[in-house]
């Protein structure tokens, strides 16, 4: 028997498969904001972020029919944002070209994050502040909850990358913290 989820949203979702938009204008207003945000935090651009939530969207709406309930509903839409949110920086750059690493053997972590004093908001910065591909992988094992295995598969590259870029990432989130806690 397949695993299926009852989604608090379940009647929201079938009017809008049967293209009920006043339904599917309900879906937005409840979802935009956060999906909003996980656009921005792999774009970066506020613009781009924009964009990426119209079109976004645009394909669930789309695809709404699609929808089983193998998930709930916000983490069906979270993936389409992702996606989308990849595609446009795929279309702009080859992200991680200039940032590929070899497998080199991930260090011991030097500091303990219990020793260091941050903020929400300093780590934000500190994220955004990344290289793209830092930043990208970050995101998506911090804040996504996704595991290596499908980061790895998601962004095109190895297991042993995306090990290597978030280590070196939360490397660049320390010394960004540490330098800005003092002042």
């Amino acid at each position: 028997m397949e695993k299926q989820t009852i989604d608090i949203h379940y009647n929201l979702i079938e009017a809008c498969k049967k293209a009920d938009h006043t339904a599917f204008k309900q879906l937005y207003q409840l979802y935009a904001k956060a999906m909003y945000n996980v656009a921005l935090r792999i774009i970066k651009d506020r613009d781009d972020a924009h964009d990426v939530l119209q079109e976004a969207f645009v394909k669930a709406y789309q695809k709404i029919t699609q929808f089983d309930y193998q998930s709930n509903f916000g983490s069906w839409l979270k993936r389409i944002v992702i996606n989308q949110a990849l595609d446009v920086i795929r279309k702009k750059k080859n992200f991680l070209a200039s940032e590929e690493v070899q497998h080199e053997p991930i260090e011991e972590e030097s500091c303990a994050w219990e020793q260091i004093d941050f903020t929400v908001d300093l780590v934000k910065k500190a994220i955004l502040g990344l290289p793209t591909g830092f930043r990208l992988v970050a995101n998506l094992y911090l804040f996504e909850g996704y595991e290596h295995s499908e980061i790895a598969q998601i962004l095109g590259i190895s297991e042993g990358t995306s090990k290597s870029q978030l280590h070196r990432a939360k490397v660049k989130i320390k010394a960004y913290i540490s330098n800005h806690e003092e002042g």
